[in-house]
């Protein structure tokens, strides 16, 4: 359990009762009105408002239990806890998405009908006569999602949000990261989670009401204006905000809220990376003091101090489920020693360049098993405590006698006994330090958006491989926070597919899979990993 940093005399304090209206309506610009819950204080005042919009049906309580800290006969899916809000003086508001739960209509989840619908609801909240005028969006994974779309519209009213483990580009964040399609998710959520749950009545042949979403990323294998307008505009989103990551849940949310900070043109914007699930942290006390301090700030006008903390706050992660928190000024951290471990031919994982060139060569066929197909580069156990919090590059000079390849590069903590130190991912299954996969094919390069920490691939087009010949390729490694202890070390592999098949986060690409893939080394093609090191603050 991670310990609370806030002082809990700082933030609003309980003094109201709790309301509650089901199924209001929600008046739409077209005239379509989407229903809504609303939880407000028993009280004649008038209140800031806490607002999600998405597929996932309002009145479908949840229960996370006593990992989660809280229970209430108000929650549903990914949003606050109404009976710990209210009482403190907001008022919360779930609206069923056009088309799901109980709203009419067609639902086309993330498209930019239902981005316009959130901007209506938003305006609408905040006219009316229990609200101040000051509307904050707060939830997890879709409900985040959903707030960085909508942020680039900019309604008047939307004075501060926070983007809970959310996505911002479709694209590139979750669908379809280094153009592999993320099948192992997206092809069950859609369905399970929105389709199946729907509570429309009276609708015939009801399924026809939901766009064929998986259907959809099939279909668009190359970023562009499908992927565009369900995805943030980081130059648009100027609303202050408190973007909140994952360490553990890289596979689906975490690129979203470091690009999010990085990216938006937000003067006051705030970063958090935490561990544990995907669902706990958000209801711990110690997330729920962290956000109501900041929307007690940014909607309450309450000086808190928040403005006097530094904008990143971050769990770093040594062994198990143990970490330390940390605050920095920003991201990635400006006093980063970037630092390259090459590629050597022999296995070895180190700061110096082989002098002489070399390659390792390894066969992409066959099934998949459980066997390790591909290649493993490991360091000589640590002679001091090395800390990697930030991004990291793969940069491989590679060759295939196949027309196209998938990379998947993973990093692993191994102790001084040769386990491995493994962490939970968002669903409490076991994972290593951090991984990134990348289809050859789509090398280009954006070259205004990549650093040379982090690449950034157009995905506009299809460059085959040329059996035989040599290319640059760079693989983007998700950002980790993680000590990596004396006497232990690191191992980075390097695999033909996916070696987590079990999980809801897999891939399933081995139709791609044929041939032999060759990585050079040393000389003046070494292969290299750019690790984001820390030294100890002074």
């Amino acid at each position: 359990m991670i310990e609370a940093t806030v002082d809990e005399a700082t933030i609003s304090q309980p003094q109201y009762g709790l309301l509650v209206e089901r199924d209001v309506e929600v008046p739409m610009r077209d005239g379509l009105n989407l229903k809504s819950d609303i939880f407000r204080p028993d009280d004649n005042g008038k209140f800031p408002v806490i607002m999600t919009l998405g597929p996932y049906p309002k009145n479908e309580h949840s229960d996370y239990g006593a990992g989660a800290e809280e229970k209430s006969q108000y929650m549903t899916w990914e949003t606050a806890n109404p009976e710990w809000w209210v009482p403190r003086g907001y008022v919360e508001i779930n609206v069923d998405a056009r088309g799901s739960g109980v709203s009419p209509g067609f639902c086309d989840i993330l498209s930019p009908q239902e981005t316009e619908d959130y901007y209506d609801a938003i305006e609408w909240a905040a006219r009316q006569a229990w609200c101040d005028g000051n509307i904050g969006l707060m939830g997890i994974s879709y409900y985040a999602v959903n707030q960085w779309n909508v942020a680039a519209l900019a309604p008047p009213h939307l004075k501060a949000m926070i983007p809970w483990e959310g996505w911002g580009d479709l694209y590139r964040d979750a669908a379809r990261r280094g153009s592999i399609l993320h099948d192992g998710f997206f092809k069950f959520w859609h369905r399970e989670r929105v389709v199946d749950r729907t509570q429309t009545e009276g609708a015939e042949n009801w399924r026809e009401q939901f766009s064929p979403f998986f259907d959809e990323l099939q279909d668009n294998p190359l970023d562009g204006a499908y992927y565009h307008e369900r995805s943030a505009h980081w130059d648009k989103v100027k609303v202050p905000f408190l973007s909140v990551g994952n360490w553990g849940n890289r596979e689906l949310h975490l690129r979203g809220n470091t690009e999010g900070f990085m990216r938006a043109a937000a003067k006051e914007k705030r970063l958090r990376i935490h561990t544990g699930t995907h669902i706990a942290p958000f209801y711990w006390l110690e997330g729920r003091l962290d956000q109501i301090r900041f929307l007690d700030y940014w909607l309450k006008g309450m000086d808190n101090g928040l403005d006097q903390d530094p904008p990143v706050k971050l769990a770093i992660r040594t062994t198990g489920d143990d970490e330390v928190w940390r605050f920095e000024n920003e991201w990635p951290i400006a006093r980063t020693q970037w630092t390259k471990f090459y590629l050597n031919e022999s296995g070895g994982l180190g700061t110096q360049a082989p002098a002489e060139q070399g390659s390792v060569s390894y066969s992409a066929e066959g099934p998949r098993d459980g066997q390790f197909r591909g290649a493993q580069f490991v360091t000589s156990p640590m002679e001091e405590e090395m800390e990697i919090t930030g991004p990291v590059n793969l940069v491989m000079w590679a060759s295939a006698t196949s027309d196209d390849m998938d990379f998947f590069g993973t990093l692993h903590n191994l102790a001084p006994d040769g386990m491995e130190v493994r962490f939970p991912n968002g669903m409490k299954e076991a994972s290593p330090l951090s991984k990134g996969w990348f289809r050859a094919s789509h090398r280009k390069l954006d070259e205004a958006l990549s650093t040379p920490w982090r690449p950034y691939h157009s995905h506009d087009e299809v460059q085959k491989l040329t059996p035989g010949e040599v290319v640059r390729l760079e693989v983007e490694i998700l950002p980790l926070g993680n000590i990596i202890k004396k006497g232990h070390r690191l191992r980075g592999d390097i695999q033909p597919w996916d070696d987590s098949p079990d999980t809801r986060y897999s891939h399933d690409n081995q139709a791609l899979q044929k041939g032999e893939v060759t990585i050079l080394t040393g000389a003046d093609r070494a292969s290299f990993l750019l690790l984001s090191v820390i030294p100890a603050k002074n």
